[in-house]
């Protein structure tokens, strides 16, 4: 695999970066470390301020929704790395401005290890924090066990829907019910087709046969649910969304957001095939779409492959949703 890099140890540092030179009306460094990225206006006082994190390889996933309307800042870890408890402090304490702040990120250990520690020592210095967790890969555990789902690309939803309450002024626990909500309401599954190359060793994150795909596997190529010879499109749009409205338990009359999101090597043009399907698919269960998402929202460096998120709406998550949000890789203008 052929990659265009510099030396592979600075390839983190030298991708923020290009991100702050990119859009720096949008997002700045608040200090001497470069894995701290805050949204260009923070602190905002007298709001919430919001901070993910998490390994890179999953551009735009964590540092792509610092902005506005969505995330405060983010703390980066090296790829498929957490990012350390230090990192996570400095980044909560650039974005405080006095309302407390929400740490929302996918549940992965090093990262819920590092965020916990991080709030400990918040609190120390008077600031006050809430976690939510995203847990939306249906395939990592069943339903009787949600709570120890993986967080995947469904908690850009939770970004969006938490991101609005705080900007319109709601207080830390309304920000953090929020999260949980749409935590609550969003369901994600995905397929490999190939794997991720790490950039530092220059090897697979796994093994997959020529003409093979994994169902339900993870964005750092954690194992799926089964492995198979590859199907159709509409075969695998099947696959992956029936789980999703029964997860949900989505029926007639019901709403839903839907994304489609690359795993970061497929086309888009097959992400539309997929999306087809799944429309499809939802017409047949009296399911409307009434919001779409097709393109990349968290990827994994240049694996092969997809997935499909479903958010169950109601008049209040559609009026966060439909929200104004401003970021280098999101927007929304309604």
């Amino acid at each position: 695999m052929k990659k265009i890099i510099n030396d592979p140890t600075s390839f983190v540092d030298e991708m923020v970066e290009g991100i702050v030179l990119a859009h720096p009306d949008l997002v700045r460094i608040p200090g001497d470390d470069p894995r701290i990225m805050v949204r260009a206006d923070a602190p905002q006082q007298g709001k919430v301020g919001i901070v993910t994190g998490g390994g890179s390889g999953h551009l735009p996933l964590f540092k792509g929704y610092v902005g506005e309307g969505l995330c405060s800042g983010v703390a980066i870890g090296n790829v498929f790395s957490s990012p350390s408890s230090d990192q996570a402090l400095e980044a909560t304490k650039a974005v405080d401005g006095g309302a407390g702040v929400l740490y929302l990120y996918g549940n992965y250990g090093g990262d819920v290890l590092n965020f916990d520690l991080a709030a400990d020592m918040a609190e120390l210095d008077g600031i006050p924090t809430r976690t939510v967790l995203g847990r939306d890969d249906v395939a990592s555990q069943p339903k009787e066990r949600a709570a120890d789902r993986r967080g995947v690309a469904g908690i850009v939803f939770a970004y969006k829907l938490a991101g609005a309450s705080a900007e319109r002024g709601d207080a830390l626990d309304e920000v953090a019910a929020v999260a949980a909500d749409a935590v609550a309401h969003t369901a994600t599954m995905g397929i490999g087709l190939s794997p991720t190359i790490l950039p530092t060793t220059g090897a697979p994150s796994f093994e997959l046969d020529e003409g093979e795909m994994e169902i339900g596997i993870g964005i750092h190529g954690e194992p799926g649910v089964r492995r198979g010879a590859l199907e159709t499109a509409d075969e695998i749009a099947e696959h992956l969304t029936l789980p999703l409205i029964e997860d949900l338990a989505l029926g007639e009359g019901d709403r839903v957001a839907v994304m489609v999101n690359g795993m970061g090597a497929t086309p888009l043009e097959e992400l539309y095939v997929l999306y087809r399907r799944v429309r499809q698919l939802l017409a047949d269960h009296g399911i409307e779409a009434t919001r779409s998402f097709v393109g990349e929202y968290a990827t994994s460096l240049e694996m092969a492959g997809a997935s499909i998120t479903l958010l169950a709406l109601d008049d209040a998550r559609l009026e966060l949703l439909d929200a104004p949000a401003r970021s280098p890789f999101f927007e929304v203008h309604r």
